[in-house]
C-alpha cells in the first residue's frame, strides 16, 4: 500500500527545500519529532497508531525512474539534484511510542534522526499516516470504553474519505478494541475478523420479507444475522420467530437480528421481548445506524438489550473532531538544538523522552517531557524501532498491538475512561525550559549582531510553548 503510493505523494515544498539543501551542501544530521500541540474540548487523550505503516514507508522509500523523469519534465529541478534523488534511501534512526500507547499534547510519539534531506522529505507522508490512524484509533477507543464487553464492528468504509482511509480506519479501530470490520480487504491484509449481514436492498428485492430471510439463511447458514427494519421492525421479529423452527430442522441456527433505524433502544426492547417469547433467547440483537460513543453510552445506560454495534461513519471520519492539531518539527540540526518561535506555535527544542508515572492502583498519574539525556522518574515511552534504516525487530502482531492498547486504556484515570474532561498533568521538565532559553539567547545574540550591521532592531524576546 505504501509502496504503491510512491515517494511523490508529498508536498512540493519538500522537494524545493531538498534542492536548496543540495545546492548549499547541507547534509548534516537532523532530528524531527511528531507531536500533537493541543487537544480539542471533549477529548481527554489520544491513542497512538500508524507506526507500522510509517516504518513500511521508510523501508521502501525511493524514487522510481518514472518519478525522476516526470520531475525533470517540470523544469523545476537541476539534473545534478535529480541524480542525487536516484540514490536517496532512508538510512536514519526512528524512536517511537509503540502503537496502542495513550499519549497527550506536547509529547512526541515519533522521532526521526537522519541526514536532513531524508528527514525532511518524509514529513508529509509520516504526518498523513500518523494523523489518520491516531485520529481514528482515538475516536474508536472512546466507543470501546463506553461499551465494555460488547461486540463493536467497523462499518465505515463506504463513507470514509477514500480507499486508503477506509482500510486504515479498519486497522485503527481494531487496534483500539473493535472486534472486527465489514471491510473485506482489511480481513485479507491485516487478518481482522470480518462481519456482515445483509442490506435493505436484499429484502426489497423480494416480494415477501420472510422469503428474503429464508433464502439468506440457506445462502449463509453459518452466519445468519437478519436485517429486520426494512418495513416494520417488530413484525419482522415475529417472522424471524416463525422461521426459526423450520431452519432448525435444516440444521441452520439464527445467530442474530440487526436493527438499523428508528429509536434503536426502544426497538431493541420490543424485539427482545418478541424473541424471548418465541424461544429465541440466544439470538443476539445487533444495532447500527449513525452511532458514536455518546449514543452507545446513552443506550446502554438506559438498559437497551443490545449485544453488539456496527459503528461506521462517525468513527471512520471522526465526525465531531475530524483533525488533530499535530506537527512534525525540526528539533536539532548539525548537533545544535533548534526551535520554532512562531506566535502560538513555539516548540520545545532538542531530542526528547516522555516518562510516565502511575499511582498505587496502577493508573496513569502524570507524564514528564524532558531531554533524552536527562534522567527522570517513571516509565520511558519512546523506544528505538529503527537504526540505520533497518528495523530493530520484526513487526508486532496486530493482536499484540491490541493488547498494548487495551492495557493502556485500562490504566487511564477514571474521569478519562468516562469521557469527562480531565486535566491530566503533563510537565515540561526544567531541562527543556533551560535549553529553550539557551536557544533563544543564542538567536537573540545573532539577531543583535545582524541588526547592528544593518541598523535594525534586535529580535523580540523568547516565546515559550503553551
Amino acid at each position: 500500500m505504501n509502496a504503491a503510493a510512491g515517494v511523490l505523494l508529498t508536498d512540493l515544498y519538500q522537494l524545493t527545500m531538498l534542492q536548496a539543501y543540495h545546492d548549499s551542501g547541507m547534509e548534516e544530521t537532523a532530528v524531527f519529532e511528531f507531536f500533537v500541540r493541543r487537544l480539542r474540548p471533549g477529548r481527554g487523550f489520544l491513542l497512538a497508531a500508524g507506526l507500522e505503516q510509517c516504518l513500511e514507508y521508510l523501508e521502501q522509500m525511493q524514487f522510481a525512474p518514472e518519478d525522476l523523469e516526470w520531475l525533470a519534465s517540470t523544469r523545476r529541478f537541476s539534473q545534478d539534484f535529480l541524480a542525487s534523488l536516484e540514490r536517496l534511501r532512508f538510512t536514519g534512526d526512528v524512536h517511537a511510542m509503540p502503537e496502542g500507547t495513550v499519549f497527550f499534547p506536547n509529547e512526541p510519539i515519533l522521532r526521526i534522526t537522519a541526514p536532513i534531506a531524508q528527514a525532511q522529505l518524509v514529513e508529509t507522508r509520516l504526518i498523513n499516516l500518523l494523523h489518520l490512524e491516531t485520529l481514528i484509533a482515538s475516536k474508536a477507543a472512546r466507543s470501546v470504553l463506553m461499551a465494555p464487553g460488547k461486540l463493536l464492528v467497523d462499518f465505515g468504509l463506504r463513507r470514509a474519505h477514500g480507499a486508503e482511509a477506509g482500510l486504515l480506519a479498519a486497522r485503527a479501530s481494531y487496534i483500539a478494541g473493535f472486534g472486527g470490520t465489514s471491510t473485506v480487504l482489511a480481513g485479507r491484509r491485516f487478518g481482522i475478523p470480518l462481519f456482515g449481514t445483509m442490506a435493505h436492498s436484499f429484502v426489497q428485492a423480494h416480494e415477501d420479507e420472510a422469503q428474503a430471510f429464508e433464502r439468506f439463511a440457506h445462502a449463509q447458514p453459518d452466519n445468519v444475522v437478519l436485517l429486520i427494519d426494512t418495513w416494520d421492525t417488530e413484525a419482522a421479529a415475529h417472522k424471524v420467530v416463525a422461521l426459526a423452527p423450520g431452519l432448525e430442522k435444516a440444521g441452520i441456527r439464527i445467530k442474530g437480528v440487526r436493527i438499523d433505524s428508528g429509536d434503536l433502544a426502544e426497538h431493541a426492547r420490543r424485539v427482545r421481548r418478541i424473541l424471548d417469547a418465541g424461544g429465541l433467547q440466544d439470538v443476539i440483537i445487533f444495532a447500527s445506524g449513525d452511532l458514536d460513543e455518546y449514543a452507545l453510552r446513552d443506550m446502554l445506560a438506559a438498559g437497551a438489550p443490545v449485544d453488539g454495534f456496527g459503528v461506521g461513519t462517525r468513527v471512520d471520519t471522526s465526525s465531531d473532531q475530524p483533525y488533530l492539531d499535530c506537527a512534525y518539527k525540526l528539533q536539532e540540526y548539525a548537533g545544535q538544538a533548534r526551535r520554532k518561535r512562531s506566535e502560538g506555535k513555539a516548540t520545545w527544542p532538542g531530542r526528547k523522552q516522555v516518562y510516565r508515572r502511575f499511582d498505587a492502583d496502577g493508573h496513569m498519574a502524570g507524564d514528564t517531557v524532558t531531554l533524552e539525556t536527562a534522567g527522570q522518574a517513571g516509565e520511558p515511552l519512546l523506544v528505538p524501532v529503527m537504526r540505520g534504516g533497518g528495523r530493530l525487530a520484526s513487526a508486532p502482531t496486530l493482536a499484540d498491538v491490541r493488547g498494548v492498547a487495551a492495557g493502556n486504556l485500562a490504566r487511564l484515570p477514571e474521569p478519562l475512561r468516562q469521557l469527562k474532561d480531565d486535566d491530566y498533568p503533563v510537565e515540561i521538565a526544567s531541562a527543556l525550559h533551560k535549553l529553550a532559553a539557551q536557544v533563544d539567547r543564542t538567536a537573540l545574540c545573532l539577531a543583535a549582531g545582524l541588526s547592528e550591521s544593518r541598523d535594525r532592531p534586535a529580535a523580540a524576546g523568547p516565546a515559550f510553548p503553551a
